[in-house]
């Protein structure tokens, strides 16, 4: 079996990937309280809902990203034949 290596640089970009997802999260998190006129503590004591949907949010992003780098890949693959 191969050893595979993950870069530094890759780490870091996941970092961001994961914590622009959480700020996406809060933000609709804060879209729905306002529009909804639910008090501002709920922002706190539903943090739990928002770090699973920030996981959620990665998780689509990631098969997103699959499918595009492997959609990419395939047509790179069938140009070259």
């Amino acid at each position: 079996m191969k050893d595979t290596i993950i870069t530094a640089r890759r780490k870091k970009t996941e970092l961001i990937t994961l914590l622009v997802c959480f700020v996406v999260s809060n933000l609709l998190h804060l879209y729905a309280i306002i529009a909804y006129h639910a008090p501002f503590t709920e922002m706190i004591t539903s943090i739990f809902y928002i770090v699973i949907f920030t996981f959620v949010l990665y998780v689509f992003w990631g098969i997103l990203r699959l499918l595009f780098y492997g959609m990419q890949a395939l047509f790179k693959k069938k140009s070259r034949s």
